[in-house]
C-alpha cells in the first residue's frame, strides 16, 4: 500500500493530483497542511476526499507537536 502526501496549495489542484493518483492505483492520501489546519486545510481536504472516492482514505496531516505546543 502508498501513502501519498499531497502537497497542491489550491483544491483544485489537489483534486487533480488525488485523481491522477487514484488512477494509478493509489489509496491512502495525506493531505499537507498550509493553514494550520483552517478553513484552506478543510477546504483542500474536502476536494481530495471527493476526487479520491470512497473506497480511499483522506487524511489531513499530522502537525508536528513541537508546532502544536507552541500555539
Amino acid at each position: 500500500m502508498r501513502r501519498v502526501i499531497v502537497g497542491a496549495r489550491r483544491p483544485a489542484d489537489v483534486a487533480r493530483e488525488v485523481e491522477s493518483l487514484s488512477r494509478d492505483g493509489c489509496r491512502t492520501f495525506f493531505v499537507r497542511r498550509v493553514a494550520h489546519g483552517g478553513m484552506l486545510d478543510l477546504e483542500r481536504l474536502g476536494a481530495a476526499r471527493y476526487a479520491a472516492g470512497l473506497q480511499a482514505t483522506v487524511e489531513l496531516e499530522e502537525e508536528p507537536a513541537a508546532l502544536a505546543a507552541a500555539r
